[in-house]
């Protein structure tokens, strides 16, 4: 289960929770680097990128990404609603681990995205044997808009994201619905709409919030993330945004021992990222780790043949003050 937001029309980024970590890194993929595509498809020249991928046989296989143009696209969870299609005639069919590289090294922006994904089918296909095609749908964001990308049963569907938040299950526009049910509920002072001629206590800071889910369902963490990204407040300066959009991924991460899915496997936020779209800087902290560390697509040669790859540092950084 994971949670992606986009924030102030600049940073980009998600939390990616599991139970375990296939070895992902930090990988940017210069623009010359070939991709080549299920379908005989052949990417010799695109966009330069930087994420998390999983690399296998010198291929990423990217969770999340942002290319040189300010483009980031996240794929979550989506199981049980996620359907892949045969091949279709006249379309460009793409197999789901296909789908950012593919997306990203030809788009510069949403509004790009949107023209390219009219002519997409997505291939029901996987890397290999021992990875089956993951079901899953995604967020697409730049300065401008965000965007949900969902193929279902009957069809591609494009959402506008105007929360600029996604989770996992049900689709998106059953999610956004469920926001009516909490139209109530606000930031500031609880007003007594209970019984106004009763006399009513306010015992406690943030009383106006209550209701605000607190589970790790996805469709309590999109509605929590919804609500504190909606109010979120930070200083006008790279970094207070930078730390501040931590704190927005860190309010519906998962801590070991509360997601139980069978005896000693729990579901926990392996890492939670941050794109800074403009500078195509990556910012992440993981599990053990939440030291703020930061890898630059920008200062590695974007003209080379060879993925530049980074692991990610694991071991927590504590600072000692005496």
């Amino acid at each position: 289960m994971c949670t992606a937001i986009s924030y102030k029309n600049r940073f980009f980024g998600r939390n990616l929770d599991y139970d375990f970590s296939y070895g992902e890194e930090i990988v940017i993929t210069p623009r010359n680097y070939t991709f080549k595509f299920r379908r005989g498809q052949v990417l010799e020249k695109h966009y330069a990128m930087i994420g998390i991928a999983y690399v296998i046989d010198s291929y990423p296989l990217y969770y999340d990404a942002v290319n040189e143009k300010g483009l980031g696209a996240a794929g979550l969870n989506f199981v049980g609603n996620a359907t892949y299609f045969p091949p279709a005639e006249g379309k460009d069919n793409v197999a789901q681990f296909e789908f950012i590289p593919w997306l990203l090294g030809q788009c510069a922006s949403v509004k790009e995205a949107r023209s390219l994904l009219g002519r997409m089918n997505f291939l029901d296909a996987s890397f290999n044997k021992g990875l089956p095609a993951a079901e899953l749908h995604w967020m697409i964001a730049d300065e401008k808009e965000s965007i949900v990308v969902e193929s279902v049963k009957d069809g591609l569907k494009v959402y506008d994201n105007p929360v600029n938040v996604l989770t996992n299950n049900p689709p998106f526009n059953e999610q956004f619905f469920k926001l009516n049910d909490y139209q109530n509920l606000s930031n500031k002072k609880a007003v007594n709409r209970f019984a106004p001629a009763v006399e009513l206590e306010e015992y406690s800071r943030g009383m106006g919030a209550i209701g605000l889910p607190g589970d790790f369902s996805s469709s309590s963490r999109f509605v929590k993330a919804a609500f504190v990204q909606a109010h979120s407040v930070s200083k006008d300066e790279k970094r207070a945004d930078v730390n501040q959009f931590f704190h927005l991924l860190h309010s519906v991460e998962q801590p070991r021992g509360a997601c139980e899915l069978e005896r000693g496997r729990y579901e926990i936020t392996l890492y939670s990222d941050c794109y800074d779209l403009q500078t195509q800087e990556f910012y992440y902290t993981n599990y053990d780790n939440h030291q703020i560390s930061m890898v630059s697509l920008r200062k590695e040669d974007l003209d080379g043949m060879n993925l530049y790859k980074f692991p990610l540092v694991q071991t927590e950084q504590i600072h000692m003050q005496n």
